[in-house]
Protein backbone atom coordinates (compact mmCIF):
# COMPACT_ATOMS: atom_id res chain seq x y z
CA UNK A 1 0.00 0.00 0.00
CA UNK A 2 1.77 3.56 -0.57
CA UNK A 3 1.73 6.11 1.62
CA UNK A 4 -0.09 9.29 1.50
CA UNK A 5 2.40 12.30 1.33
CA UNK A 6 2.43 14.19 4.82
CA UNK A 7 0.94 17.37 2.57
CA UNK A 8 -2.25 15.97 1.72
CA UNK A 9 -4.69 17.39 4.05
CA UNK A 10 -8.22 16.31 4.68
CA UNK A 11 -11.38 17.54 5.08
CA UNK A 12 -13.31 14.69 7.29
CA UNK A 13 -14.68 16.90 10.17
CA UNK A 14 -16.39 13.47 12.21
CA UNK A 15 -12.97 11.88 12.62
CA UNK A 16 -12.42 11.19 16.22
CA UNK A 17 -9.17 12.40 15.89
CA UNK A 18 -9.22 15.62 13.69
CA UNK A 19 -7.76 17.40 16.37
CA UNK A 20 -4.82 15.93 16.96
CA UNK A 21 -4.56 15.58 13.16
CA UNK A 22 -1.81 17.20 11.06
CA UNK A 23 -4.00 16.44 7.78
CA UNK A 24 -6.82 18.40 9.41
CA UNK A 25 -4.37 21.16 10.65
CA UNK A 26 -3.50 21.78 7.18
CA UNK A 27 -6.49 21.96 5.53
CA UNK A 28 -8.16 24.42 8.02
CA UNK A 29 -4.76 26.94 7.80
CA UNK A 30 -4.99 26.29 3.73
CA UNK A 31 -0.90 24.88 3.30
CA UNK A 32 -2.12 21.24 1.92
CA UNK A 33 -1.55 20.92 -1.74
CA UNK A 34 -4.30 18.66 -2.25
CA UNK A 35 -7.43 17.84 0.14
CA UNK A 36 -8.99 14.50 0.41
CA UNK A 37 -11.64 12.92 2.77
CA UNK A 38 -9.77 9.98 4.45
CA UNK A 39 -11.87 7.07 6.15
CA UNK A 40 -12.02 8.26 10.12
CA UNK A 41 -15.49 7.93 11.72
CA UNK A 42 -16.95 8.99 15.05
CA UNK A 43 -15.46 6.07 16.84
CA UNK A 44 -11.95 5.55 15.03
CA UNK A 45 -9.05 7.33 13.09
CA UNK A 46 -8.42 6.50 9.64
CA UNK A 47 -5.12 4.77 8.47
CA UNK A 48 -3.88 7.53 7.03
CA UNK A 49 -3.56 9.65 10.55
CA UNK A 50 -0.43 11.91 11.20
CA UNK A 51 0.47 13.12 14.73
CA UNK A 52 0.54 17.14 15.08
Amino acid sequence: MAQVPNDIGCDNQECIAKDECKRNEIYKDKTAREIKTFGGTPTKKCGKFLQK
